[in-house]
């Protein structure tokens, strides 16, 4: 028989056949003994005078639905199921009733297809009622991308069922049909949906027919104005270009068999759609694009497909940038054959394919031919084994995660991970978990809808918190004005969360809430810790950067953990230095003339040989400027002139102040004394060494070190042996410069 080489699809052509599928197919229900006949007896009554939402009449949908899924192979217990789906809208107990008078296995797939066919037509409602908005705006065509991808993946979700599919593709081919033959204006969103989600579901699963008509149709509905026009430009020389292709397919087939290629060569039918997306993607004109005439080549092997290449080739003139070799590299949905585009004698460009019975026979079925794995037992059917039942089925599954990878992006999916989706009350897709809750729906539409989330309605019935939802299902959720999740949502065994992302964010509410405790005692301490030190005007900011801390928060936060102690804070806010000796202190006597210095190289005015001690509280050294304070059985202490210790001594015992000073004999004896300095510095490796490295330089013995290190700053002290105080300020200098060094002072 011989094949047209044109054959636009139009809507016209309703009653072509769209794919023949394998026997195999059949299987996919349990036959049951004139199950066709029985339940359109059934259904008859419920939907004689019905009408769908389009307004096609419901008996007449699915006597439609069951003639194309005939078409593709389907058996009389698959048509019969079209008829049961749309019956389930008109019964009480759809499922025990269907299960009953067909059987569980028909109930299943007719609740699970009117399942996902009412959350369709749910979401097309809502889109239908909500207000318009300008639809070019970016972020509303980002709304609505979104919504497009929520479709796909909810439907990709009803499809692990593959009868699902089939009942879908043909109910959703029908109304497009419909529509192009009363000539009705198609409801908002149908075509774009038709477009984006179920021709690439089609095209993936291999239906080709299904995949070009419902293309075209879809096109002729969301641009008009572009499809006629390219239906025009193809039937306006027709009848010239059918007559050039039938001759050069009866010659090339005459010619490759006389060459010992067995071929079969064909007219191959051209849609609109494919036309129209090659002239956008190559930015074509129509007498640009080579493939409107076009012939297929079948062979019996993968050696005579390159052989006639080869042929070809030969006798007419390739142009190279139009092959392809879908042989040697598959395409992902496992097509194969050669694609190559050659001019005639005449010029005229000519698309030729290539391929075996058997590429053929893949490109036509696809994975439909596996459709067979739902009903193969042990012992498998039709030449399929169990194993091949198996693997036939990961082939499919395959192919359907693949197909979401195409239009989500999506690079990477566990095949076994289920999901569901249900609706919001507006009708928003939102995906989820299998075995969600309610509690998880309210944390994947806002974190503080969880929060906040007291109940729920499930399709208009009030449920507990940890009813785990169910494909389809519309989810309003009961809302406090105020407040947090419950403790009891982290406990798995009360099933209220089983989103991971959800019990995260419960997580982090309770830790939030414990870390405003934290702070709020930790301010309370610092707060009381400077009233009783008198430092109330202190900024805590200026406190917190002092001690290492970024803000007061951070200091509030370890001071509320105790990782930090209030010690360190009071040291900063009572350093060992103190102002400058007052200046209402006690007057002291001036030196009298012809005074000899002691022994110990210190004269104490008016007594000889009064015993005296360095104090340690300020450590002083020649030539700081120095007074006495005649201790309780100890002599003199000497004390530098600003020690805040001797300020507080000489107020409550002024009268036992006493001058005085170095005597000239400390530096005959080359005495030595001790001193403490002070540094502070971010700490680092190597600090230590490197300012020991400046004393030794300058030749300052280091007798001692204390180092504390808090929040990355060290404060050490170092006790130094000086002859004279003045060659102090130096060394002290050289250590300020020191990287990482914020200050150096004698204590």
């Amino acid at each position: 028989m011989k094949i047209s080489e044109i054959e636009v699809t139009t809507p016209e052509r309703s009653a072509q056949a769209v794919l023949p599928v394998v026997a195999a197919t059949a299987q996919s229900l349990p036959e049951h003994p004139q199950a066709l006949a029985r339940a359109r007896a059934f259904a008859e009554p419920l939907l004689s005078c019905e009408e769908l939402d389009t307004g096609e009449n419901t008996l007449a949908h699915a006597d439609a639905v069951a003639v194309i899924l005939k078409s593709i192979g389907g058996s009389e217990a698959m048509q019969a199921a079209s008829y049961l789906v749309y019956a389930c809208d008109h019964l009480n107990k759809p499922q025990e009733v269907i299960a009953k008078a067909f059987g569980d296995n028909f109930a299943a797939l007719a609740m699970e297809t009117t399942k996902l066919v009412r959350v369709q037509r749910q979401a097309r409602m809502a889109k239908a009622t909500r207000p318009a908005v300008v639809v070019d705006t970016p972020a509303a065509q980002q709304a609505a991308a979104v919504q497009t991808e929520n479709v796909r993946k909810m439907l990709l979700a009803f499809s692990r069922d593959l009868r699902v599919v089939m009942l879908r593709l043909a109910s959703r081919l029908q109304t497009l049909r419909f529509f192009a033959a009363t000539k009705r204006p198609i409801p908002e969103g149908i075509a774009a949906e038709s477009l984006q989600v179920f021709a690439p579901l089609a095209n993936r699963l291999g239906i080709w027919e299904i995949k070009w008509e419902m293309e075209d149709l879809a096109f002729r509905f969301l641009e008009p104005d572009t499809y006629k026009q390219v239906a025009r430009l193809l039937d306006e020389k027709r009848v010239e270009r059918e007559a050039h292709v039938e001759r050069m397919r009866s010659q090339l087939e005459a010619d490759l068999n006389a060459n010992g290629i067995v071929a079969k060569v064909s007219g191959r039918p051209k849609h609109i759609y494919s036309i129209v997306k090659k002239m956008r993607g190559k930015s074509l004109g129509f007498e640009k694009v080579y493939d409107v005439r076009a012939l297929r080549i079948l062979v019996a092997s993968v050696p005579e497909c390159y052989g006639a290449l080869s042929w070809v080739h030969h006798h007419f003139t390739p142009i190279t940038e139009e092959f392809d070799d879908y042989i040697a590299k598959p395409k992902v949905n496992g097509y194969q054959s050669l694609h190559t585009v050659v001019r005639d004698a005449a010029g005229l460009p000519t698309e030729i394919q290539i391929r075996t019975q058997a590429m053929h026979d893949h490109a036509e079925n696809g994975v439909a031919a596996h459709w067979a794995y739902k009903e193969a037992g042990a012992k498998g059917y039709a030449g399929v084994s169990a194993t091949g039942a198996y693997d036939a089925k990961i082939a499919v599954l395959r192919q359907l995660l693949a197909w979401e990878r195409d239009l989500s992006g999506v690079q990477t999916q566990d095949l076994l991970d289920d999901r569901i989706y249900v609706l919001t009350p507006d009708a928003n897709i939102v995906e989820l978990p299998q075995g969600a809750t309610v509690v998880d729906f309210a944390y994947t539409v806002h974190t503080d809808l969880g929060h906040r989330c007291r109940g729920a309605r499930v399709d208009g019935a009030m449920v507990p918190l940890n009813t785990a939802l169910k494909n389809g299902q519309t989810v309003e959720v009961t809302a406090a004005k105020e407040g947090g999740p419950s403790r009891d949502w982290l406990n798995t065994e009360l099933g209220y969360l089983v989103s991971h992302r959800a019990r995260t964010k419960v997580r982090a509410w309770f830790n939030a809430l414990a870390l405003s405790e934290t702070i709020a005692k930790g301010r309370e301490a610092v707060e009381k810790l400077l009233q009783r030190e008198g430092k109330t005007a202190l900024k805590l900011d200026d406190l917190a950067v002092q001690l290492g801390f970024a803000n007061a928060t951070a200091l509030f936060e370890d001071v509320g953990k105790d990782e930090f102690s209030l010690r360190a804070i009071e040291q900063v806010l009572r350093p060992p230095e103190a102002p400058q000796f007052d200046a209402n202190a006690p007057v002291l006597r001036k030196p009298r003339s012809g005074d000899n210095p002691t022994k110990g190289g210190l004269l104490v005015v008016g007594v000889d040989s009064l015993m005296t001690q360095m104090a340690k509280c300020c450590k002083p050294a020649p030539p700081d400027a120095i007074c006495g304070f005649v201790t309780r059985g100890k002599g003199v202490s000497v004390h530098r002139k600003d020690c805040s210790n001797l300020k507080e001594m000489v107020a409550k015992n002024g009268e036992r102040l006493i001058e005085v000073e170095w005597g000239v004999a400390r530096a005959m004896t080359g005495s030595v004394f001790p001193v403490d300095v002070a540094v502070q510095a971010h700490d680092r490796q190597g600090l230590l060494r490197d300012i020991s490295e400046v004393f030794t330089k300058e030749k300052m013995n280091v007798i001692g070190v204390q180092t504390q290190s808090i929040k990355g700053i060290a404060w050490m002290t170092f006790t130094v042996e000086v002859s004279d105080s003045g060659r102090l300020n130096k060394v002290l200098g050289l250590v300020a410069e020191l990287p990482g060094v914020n200050s150096a002072r004698r204590k």
